[in-house]
């Protein structure tokens, strides 16, 4: 982990009362039982989003006594927010728009969350806020799946974005030993992603072994790019449910973003509790809450 900051600094750093209403409510939670294990995803929208089902369905599986919400919280907000999140749960992840957000606000970063200047997981402690980015080993287990490989190692992988998900994509596809290749609209995007790692290269359209799509739903795309896409032997959309559309577009099948939730998640998952997850039950909770509609 790297220090990201001073947390007792005046810029940027977030203070933390270490008061005994802080202790008790950390033990206790507000209905006043003890060792519950409280989580949330944080974000804005997060009314849609499946990580409580998916990680209540872990909690179940590893007996661990835990609970885990979604909290709405709007971009620019974190800051105000964090240290009653600190008192409340022993951890979150965070989703859109708040990544890089809370990057800027933990105490300390794993390496590819300070690369790419995102975090989606962390870890709230009396001491402060950790942040991890699990991204990147979502996008190594989708791909795998789509690819119908164990591992991504020496694959050809194309991610389409250069945001902080793309950017963390990249870096954890590296990270597993593939050669990540990026394709953005602006050109200082890919540029600015390219130089997070010497282990990335700028993508032509030529093929590929799978490609990561993190553009939005809807996202207007290059006729090449489209072509390109359709000649894939896997494409996965970052996004999923209803947001997955990129396949209807296409005209061909693409994996939307549900394997690299459960990836992330169970990433995740390992971070908090230092136990390995039954993945099988969450994949079976997330297309469940699809299914009858997530709430």
């Amino acid at each position: 982990m790297r220090h990201a900051h001073d947390s007792h600094g005046a810029a940027g750093g977030t203070r933390f009362c270490h008061n005994a209403r802080a202790a008790f409510l950390r033990a206790f939670g507000d209905a006043g039982t003890p060792d519950v294990r409280r989580l949330c995803v944080i974000g804005d929208p997060v009314a849609h989003s499946l990580s409580p089902a998916i990680h209540r369905a872990a909690l179940r599986a590893a007996a661990i006594d835990g609970d885990y919400e979604a909290v709405r919280i709007s971009a620019g907000t974190l800051h105000e927010r964090l240290e009653a999140l600190r008192v409340r749960y022993i951890g979150c992840n965070v989703t859109t728009p708040l990544k890089e957000e809370a990057a800027a606000l933990c105490d300390r970063l794993d390496e590819v969350a300070s690369a790419a200047g995102a975090a989606n997981t962390l870890r709230l402690t009396d001491q402060g806020a950790e942040g991890w980015n699990t991204d990147g080993e979502g996008a190594a287990f989708a791909l795998a799946q789509a690819c119908g490989v164990a591992e991504v190692r020496g694959l050809r992988l194309a991610v389409l974005g250069t945001g902080p998900a793309a950017r963390a994509a990249m870096l954890g596809l590296a990270a597993h030993g593939a050669l990540p290749l990026v394709w953005g609209r602006r050109p200082e995007g890919v540029a600015a992603a390219l130089a997070l790692t010497e282990a990335a290269e700028p993508w032509g359209l030529e093929a590929v072994d799978g490609i990561l799509s993190t553009l939005p739903p809807g996202a207007e795309m290059p006729a090449d790019l489209a072509e390109a896409l359709r000649g894939s032997p896997a494409v996965v959309d970052a996004n999923y449910g209803a947001r997955a559309d990129l396949g209807e577009r296409l005209g061909r099948r693409v994996f939307d973003g549900l394997g690299m939730l459960i990836g992330q998640a169970a990433a995740s998952f390992r971070i908090w509790f230092g136990v390995e997850p039954d993945i099988h039950a969450m994949a079976r909770a997330a297309s469940f809450r699809l299914r009858v509609g997530a709430a």
